[in-house]
């Protein structure tokens, strides 16, 4: 069995993968936030500290979490692989019929909304300049499952659902965009720790999910969902190329529309 350390194991997404780590026998370190780091070698370390939902309101903060601590990781610290956590979110500037891969060449439009997409590019700069070639960068789609923040927008439909048994879905019917299980996400993540042949990989499902579709789901658990309306253009982001992770980690991802019911009651 292998050591990982995970920073952001209090997190959705170290959580599970804290957890699947030691259900399989793994040795897991976790360090606190702040804290000293060990002289010893970290083995696999998995960088899973970010902000999602209220970066908008934190614009700082995201910036230390994405750059300022991913940084002074690089620089000091022995390890035998490190994985920084990034996100598909870097793609939103694209067009929808795009299909976009690692190497698709990204727009930058300096806004609030652009210092997320812009701190997740700097960490995965400074990663990929390292010259350890373990040092590797995952771009995660939207990533859902139990527990997973109510200020995402699937997480606070999934709110609704439980407490009032109805949803208002305050988006466009036709809005798009990939969903990847947590489950799935952390075994690709896992893998690529440990075996990936690139530097930078695409963890998303690869197929994207209409609010539509969710709400027929939703339909189809005997709940009730609408639409308020509220906005005339659809959001549709650009379809994610998986062809390189499913190179490596071959299978069909579970789709969340097949979850919604479980994680209604599991939310």
């Amino acid at each position: 069995m292998s050591r990982f350390t995970v920073f952001g194991a209090s997190g959705f997404i170290g959580r599970h993968l804290t957890a699947h780590l030691r259900e399989n026998g793994h040795d897991v370190v976790t360090p606190a936030r702040g804290g000293a780091l060990s002289d010893e070698n970290l083995g696999h370390v998995i960088y899973a500290i970010g902000l999602t939902g209220d970066y908008r309101q934190r614009p700082y903060d995201v910036i230390e979490a994405h750059v300022g601590l991913v940084a002074a990781i690089l620089q000091p610290v022995r390890f035998e692989s490190l994985l920084y956590l990034s996100s598909t979110r870097v793609y939103r500037g694209l067009s929808a019929d795009v299909v976009a891969n690692e190497e698709t060449p990204l727009p930058l439009n300096p806004s609030l909304d652009g210092v997320y997409d812009y701190s997740k590019l700097l960490g995965e700069s400074l990663c990929l300049a390292h010259s350890n070639p373990a040092v590797r960068v995952a771009r995660l789609s939207n990533v859902y499952g139990a527990g997973m923040s109510t200020a995402l927008f699937l997480g606070s439909v999934l709110q609704s659902l439980k407490t009032e048994g109805r949803v208002t879905i305050q988006d466009h019917a036709d809005s798009a965009k990939d969903y990847i299980s947590i489950d799935d996400a952390v075994a690709a993540l896992i893998h690529v720790a440990q075996h990936g042949r690139y530097r930078l990989y695409n963890v998303a499902s690869g197929q994207r999910t209409t609010n539509q579709a969710l709400a027929q789901a939703i339909k189809a658990a005997s709940l009730s969902a609408d639409f308020s309306g509220a906005t005339p253009t659809p959001r549709i982001f650009p379809m994610i190329d998986t062809t390189r992770l499913q190179s490596e980690c071959a299978g069909m991802p579970r789709c969340v529309t097949d979850d919604i019911a479980q994680l209604i009651h599991r939310q």
